[in-house]
């Protein structure tokens, strides 16, 4: 009976210096949902704003809309689609973001499997100036790069931002490409090999189909990086209607439009529709192609 008695003492002490991972668990979701109000909170508030009259967004704060008497209109959305012609901006977005997704992909896949899997000499100097590539700043080369497109005219084009964002994301993309195309067994590679197939049927038949989740994991990566960027929509495309993107017009309404800022709120909220609807579409392959890397094979 004492036995039993200091056996279950024992086990309570135990318990009480480690502690299970249930009783953990409400502190990690505490921590979890703390983290995930610090992300939302302001979204919200631009999301709200952007349903209110101008003379509110003035004077009182976003939550106050919360309450009754509840004030919303859509006319912050119709002004910037009708007046601003903020639809031509997504028309452009998308002109630019697609190709200056899927060349530097594409072209990602192939110089990744040629460094993983093709005999070549120097291909561990080839991988090592792709990574040193990574920590060049983007801002140091944007003059070098203005005086050479300026050169053959394409600044101010389509095409200058698809060049761009083709150089500039191609070192990251076939890195992280480089490391999950090594990481599938050489077993697998030499069998096909020995079966006859050439190197582009072992990459179309093989690696693409196993690397499909790293593939589309690295499509989301460079559209969203595309479609949110500025900087280099502003100095290679500019501002004109004809080409301007959509974050170059919505940055228009900030420097333009003082005080009506309701509508920057707006612009804001449309402008981030298509990369979460891109997202959610892709989610599931997302996650497959981030938890890749983790497991060989």
């Amino acid at each position: 009976m004492n036995g039993g008695a200091s056996s279950l003492r024992a086990c309570d002490a135990g318990l009480r210096r480690h502690p299970a991972p249930i009783r953990r668990r409400p502190l990690l979701h505490i921590m979890v949902i703390a983290v995930c109000l610090i992300w939302l909170v302001p979204t919200v508030g631009i999301l709200v704003n952007s349903f209110r009259p101008a003379e509110l967004v003035a004077v009182m704060g976003w939550w106050t809309a919360l309450l009754p008497p509840f004030r919303f209109t859509i006319q912050n959305y119709a002004d910037i689609l009708e007046t601003y012609d903020l639809a031509r901006g997504f028309l452009n977005s998308l002109v630019i973001t697609l190709p200056a997704t899927i060349i530097p992909v594409t072209i990602a896949a192939f110089a990744a499997y040629t460094l993983a899997w093709m005999p070549l000499r120097g291909r561990g100097l080839l991988v090592g100036l792709f990574v040193g590539t990574l920590a060049v700043p983007l801002q140091l080369t944007l003059v070098p790069v203005f005086e050479m497109l300026a050169r053959i005219g394409l600044i101010g084009t389509f095409p200058a931002a698809w060049v761009v964002h083709t150089a500039y994301g191609l070192p990251l993309a076939t890195y992280l490409l480089h490391n999950a195309m090594a990481a599938l067994p050489r077993e697998l590679i030499e069998s096909a090999a020995i079966d006859g197939a050439a190197p582009v049927d072992t990459f179309a038949r093989i690696i693409v189909p196993l690397r499909r989740p790293a593939l589309a994991s690295l499509i989301i990566f460079q559209f969203l990086w595309v479609w949110n960027d500025l900087l280099i929509a502003l100095i290679f495309v500019g501002g004109k209607s004809e080409v301007a993107p959509v974050t170059v017009m919505v940055s228009n309404f900030a420097n333009s439009l003082g005080q009506d800022w309701q509508l920057l709120t707006a612009g804001t909220v449309l402008s981030i529709t298509i990369p979460i609807a891109v997202f959610l579409a892709f989610q599931p392959s997302f996650i497959r192609g981030v938890l890749s890397g983790a497991l060989k094979g």
